[in-house]
């Protein structure tokens, strides 16, 4: 298994450097292949307007690679959709779309639904919380889709630096997600940030994934990409370094709990014992626990909703 993961290392991992804008251009006019950008966005008007901004100014009017930009909120108390739409971002609210299935609170349930309000071949996801982005972080992941026939996801990699240490960051990955690919899907041990939330992929195999609604997302479409598509199938860009907003260590903790819940599924697809999470704050009077539902619903393949198949006819 360690020379499948060192033979694909080799053959699926890229500097973003080695397809150069222009040369990613040519290839989109000959292939005709259109190209969406989702924002999942909850509270980020500190950071959303710029990342979209670097996306419009380099990538849409500077060279015309990517065909729209969306900005999912997914019930921002902030001036989030404000802030996006005036960066030139096309603002849809999570809970206007697909109406007749009410929302439910997580990551992977904006993405679900982006593909529903978007039309790109090519469906590149970003995080809406990075600062001192880079187009990078577009062009790159989706340069070999847009290249390859043959690569069917891409994963950005990078370093995470963590308060001022390189490389410290991705707690979870390194104690929860990594641990459990290389136990269970050794195939997948070479991608270096698996739970990272810049990715790109085509929509024809996003239409057939399920979807975990919580933070599971990111490890399940990996685990399910890896069935479908196969190993070769899938690739990484390093696009150099991320920096975002980094959560406690409760937070970590329920993200946690979500990724190890949607290995088991996809190891057993068997019945939950327990899906809760219980953590503990001092109070007053000691250690007081807090419980939180870890997320156990998953949104079945787009392929299954009548409304997508009708857009797709429409």
């Amino acid at each position: 298994m360690l020379e499948e993961v060192e033979r694909w290392l080799d053959a699926r991992s890229w500097p973003a450097a080695d397809r150069p804008v222009q040369h990613l251009l040519s290839a989109k006019h000959a292939t005709g292949q259109s190209v969406s950008v989702v924002l999942p966005a909850l509270d980020e008007e500190a950071t959303v307007g710029d990342i979209v901004s670097v996306i419009r100014r380099e990538l849409v009017l500077g060279v015309p690679l990517v065909d729209e930009i969306v900005v999912v909120d997914s019930g921002s108390s902030d001036r989030t959709s404000e802030v996006a739409a005036a960066a030139g971002a096309r603002v849809v609210h999570r809970d206007a779309i697909l109406p007749r299935i009410p929302a439910v609170p997580g990551k992977g349930e904006v993405l679900w639904r982006s593909l529903l309000v978007t039309g790109g071949d090519i469906v590149c996801f970003v995080d809406a919380d990075l600062r001192e982005f880079s187009a990078d972080f577009v062009s790159g992941i989706v340069g070999p889709l847009l290249t390859d026939p043959d690569v069917h996801l891409v994963k950005a990699m990078y370093d995470r630096p963590l308060a001022g240490a390189a490389g410290q960051g991705g707690r979870v990955t390194e104690l929860m997600a990594r641990p459990l690919l290389n136990m269970h899907w050794p195939q997948l041990a070479g991608f270096v940030q698996p739970l990272g939330g810049e990715y790109a992929a085509r929509r024809s195999l996003l239409e057939r994934l399920p979807f975990p609604v919580g933070y599971g997302v990111e490890l399940g479409m990996l685990v399910d990409a890896l069935h479908l598509v196969g190993l070769d199938a899938l690739a990484q860009v390093d696009v150099g370094v991320r920096v975002h907003r980094h959560q406690d260590g409760r937070a970590l903790g329920r993200m946690a709990a979500a990724i190890y819940r949607t290995a088991q599924l996809r190891l057993a697809r068997g019945h939950l014992v327990r899906p809760a999470l219980t953590q503990f704050e001092r109070g007053v009077d000691g250690f007081e626990p807090r419980t939180y539902a870890v997320d156990t619903e998953e949104r079945p393949p787009m392929t299954e909703i009548a409304e997508y198949a009708a857009r797709k006819v429409a």
